[in-house]
């Protein structure tokens, strides 16, 4: 969702800020009169180009800043793409690289949004579509209100692929325009969609025909039932105003200090995250963000099998974001950040209320109560919550970044939406998942994020660490059998620190910096906290695990290189595989005491249920980042002592008559 522009659109103020929407329409008239581009031409992206650690430290505030952007372009008349630098200060095209599609592995910029609206419209006036409605029993009127539902085609190298820019498309049957399509998926028809040609190049029409289910499982208000009453109202509210304070796009909370950012294929990216320690900022992260996901299905029949969307680099979760509603989205007192973001044309858009940040209480932070002193002490912990949500298709996916008050970093993805679905046959069994309702199955699948975190724990020198808990065999040195050990390895090439989680020894990583040293004598460091949770499923060779090599692993280390950007690569729509995190580790390069990159694929694997019907209640998946090390002490043992007064006891009136917890 956009906005018109503001009426004031303000100068940036740091070299990371996003482009403006005045340097969004600059970018795009240098870049199109310079090189003469037709009006057929789109931007997939167009975004600021990000100064390097060097460019950062060489400017300082008052210092005019140099901006630059970058853009992939391309022409809807003859697929040409192209990829541009744009010098947006001194109004120059500094390259213009084609890119050619046509050759192996191949590759398409991410399909817009226009496109999307655009194949549906090509499949419903092909006469073989229509036709294979027809013979489904549809009506001329019922075929008008098909839902078509354009999708990532993938890549199975078949010839009508090649060189093509293609999506496939789905359909769904609605009795009304409102219905939920996806309670009455059109099985066995499956149109493979020519973005360029503007027509349908292949033609799925399979028998045995499935009848539709077509009982409507609508979600709007006017089908729920009544809504409950016992819900009483829960208000958050901060008399005080907030603790953090937002500059520009610079925001300062409880030690925090980090940027702001976002991007069209990534959506929010943290910059320059740091921690203040007895009077210094202490640097942590210098990029953070979720640069790809990937969702396999287990369904190998043709409306399925051939699934696997990638959302970020086919789509671009930044350009999905949804404005995100007061009250609702998000509770509490709010600030919102508005993006400036390019539309698909190049032209300078708002994305209203893109981002959200709150703070909210956690719980308990540190207590204990010592008998015999009768001294008690307890501190409620509060984080601070940056967020925003992309609405991709039927999924929608919130990104949630935690910063907590005692140095923890957390992110967590939130999936909730509609599942996609699969018509079965009166009284079959589904094999591929679960039945979700008479007639309607929920094909299996897994959800595979990668965050891609670029490290700066107490600076550039960074070494990652493995680290498991192992039994310590009987022995003089063990007598009692009671004692493990911590072992510990360094990952000192890159082809070795592809690695994978395990629950068994608790394996963990520390991303530790050995040109500091902390009040033990150690390495000051930061601990990677994981999930082991299942990998990619698919098998090794098929094309979705050639192309989401990603989340073969769970973790992936690479010294930093501006070129490696994505977990996926630059182009996962419709590559052959083979491209990212598994191409970039074959250099074997060293990643010992040096600029770093850590990736952590990770994810859920959903069987599907009723109770993920119509709308799926939100499942989680995520990690954390722990100081481990890197303070001397528990850095929250500042926080002070006093009592929410707001909290009172259910019938016993304020403070309840109980003793204050908290000191």
């Amino acid at each position: 969702m956009s906005s018109p522009l503001p009426a004031a659109d303000p100068a940036p103020r740091h070299p990371l800020d996003p482009l403006t929407a005045a340097e969004i329409a600059a970018a795009r008239t240098i870049l199109m009169t310079a090189k003469a581009l037709p009006e057929t031409t789109r931007f997939p992206t167009l975004e600021l180009d990000e100064p390097g650690k060097a460019e950062l430290a060489a400017w300082s505030p008052g210092v005019p800043i140099h901006r630059r952007a970058s853009a992939v372009t391309l022409d809807t008349a003859s697929g040409a793409v192209h990829e541009a630098l744009i010098d947006v200060s001194g109004g120059t095209v500094l390259a213009f690289t084609a890119r050619d599609t046509r050759v192996a592995p191949y590759g398409q910029p991410p399909v817009i949004i226009e496109e999307f609206f655009k194949a549906g419209d090509i499949v419903k006036a092909d006469p073989g579509w229509r036709a294979a409605m027809t013979r489904r029993g549809l009506t001329d009127a019922e075929i008008d209100l098909v839902q078509v539902d354009p999708f990532s085609a993938g890549y199975f190298g078949r010839e009508a692929e090649i060189g093509r820019r293609l999506v496939s498309a789905v359909s769904y049957w609605r009795a009304a325009p409102e219905d939920n399509g996806y309670a009455s998926p059109i099985e066995g028809v499956v149109a493979l969609v020519d973005l360029i040609e503007n027509r349908v190049v292949h033609l799925v029409d399979e028998d045995p025909i499935i009848s539709i289910p077509r009982k409507r499982r609508n979600y709007d208000r006017a089908s729920l039932p009544a809504p409950r009453t016992d819900v009483k109202p829960l208000n958050i509210v901060q008399p005080e105003g907030p603790s953090f304070t937002v500059d520009g796009w610079k925001v300062s909370w409880q030690g925090w200090s980090f940027r702001v950012g976002f991007t069209a294929r990534e959506g929010l990216v943290l910059h320059q995250l740091g921690i203040t320690d007895k009077g210094r900022v202490r640097p942590i992260l210098h990029r953070a963000s979720v640069t790809e996901m990937v969702v396999p299905y287990a369904d190998p029949t043709a409306n399925h099998f051939w699934k696997s969307a990638f959302d970020a680099g086919e789509y671009g979760l930044g350009k999905l974001a949804n404005a995100l509603e007061l009250g609702c989205d998000c509770l509490g007192l709010i600030h919102y950040f508005d993006v400036p973001m390019a539309d698909d044309a190049g032209n300078p858009m708002v994305m209203p209320n893109a981002v959200c940040m709150h703070e909210e209480d956690y719980g308990l932070l540190w207590k204990h109560y010592e008998m015999r002193t009768g001294v008690f002490e307890a501190r409620r912990s509060r984080r601070l919550v940056i967020s925003f949500f992309a609405t991709v298709g039927n999924y929608d996916y919130g990104f949630y970044w935690y910063l907590y008050q005692d140095g923890t970093i957390q992110l967590e993805a939130k999936l909730t939406g509609i599942i996609q679905t699969a018509a079965v046959a009166p009284g079959a069994a589904y094999p591929w998942g679960g039945m979700v309702d008479e007639g309607l199955g929920g094909p299996t699948h897994q959800h595979f994020f990668n965050a891609r975190l670029h490290m700066a724990v107490d600076g550039n020198g960074n070494t990652v660490t493995e680290h498991e808990f192992v039994p310590r065999p009987w022995g003089t040195d063990n007598p009692h059998g009671n004692v493990f050990d911590t072992t510990t390895r360094v990952l000192a090439n890159e082809r070795d620190a592809a690695r994978e989680a395990d629950g068994k020894t608790g394996r963990y990583w520390k991303i530790i910096n050995p040109n500091v040293t902390n009040s033990v004598g150690k390495p000051t460091g930061y601990k990677l906290v994981v999930q082991p949770s299942p990998l990619m499923l698919a098998q090794e060779g098929s094309t979705v695990a050639e192309r989401g090599g990603f989340a073969r692993r769970h973790v992936w280390v690479t010294p930093f290189d501006p070129a490696e950007r994505y977990a996926s690569g630059d182009y996962p729509n419709q590559h052959a595989g083979g491209d990212g995190l598994p191409r970039y580790i074959r250099q074997g390069r060293s990643i010992e005491n040096t600029d770093l990159v850590v990736w952590h694929s990770f994810g859920h694997t959903h069987v599907c249920k009723p109770e993920d019907f119509p709308v799926m209640p939100m499942e989680y998946a995520g990690f954390m980042l722990k100081p481990n090390g890197f303070f001397s002490e528990n850095i929250a043992m500042d926080l002070p002592p006093e009592k929410n007064h707001a909290s009172v006891q259910n019938g016993a009136g304020e403070d309840g008559g109980a003793g204050c917890c908290c000191g």
